[in-house]
């Protein structure tokens, strides 16, 4: 586990390298919240908005994660787990005034660009 890293995975990259192709300029894994330790991968102070990009083992993507036949169900627990504490953080920085954005990283970079250029927009 601990060759994981948390931060600069390949999807992450290529939304970032996305974003800044069009001109968007933004701080990464940068701490937001003094509630909880959360991290967003991509974080637009002015405008308050977070931008997620989830894996779909760790998240437990419903269409494409798929759980360790070995200890599946303590497996199952954990990544349920790991759901739950990102819904509570979204909801922690919800309440403090952010705009949050959540990807999965099978999702296309041009497909993730478009609504948070949208939200930049507003």
């Amino acid at each position: 586990m601990a060759r994981f890293g948390r931060r600069d995975t390949a999807p992450e990259l290529a939304l970032r390298r996305e974003l800044h192709r069009r001109g968007r300029r933004f701080f990464v894994d940068r701490r937001v919240s003094s509630l909880c330790g959360v991290r967003p991968d991509l974080v637009f102070p002015r405008a308050r908005i977070a931008v997620f990009v989830d894996g779909c083992f760790w998240h437990y993507c419903e269409d494409h994660a798929h759980l360790p036949k070995a200890n599946a169900e303590l497996w199952r627990r954990k990544l349920l787990a790991n759901r739950q504490r990102d819904a509570q953080n979204q909801a922690i920085l919800v309440v403090e005034g952010w705009r949050v954005l959540r990807f999965w990283e099978h999702e296309r970079p041009e497909d993730a660009a478009a609504p948070v250029e949208h939200a930049l927009d507003q």
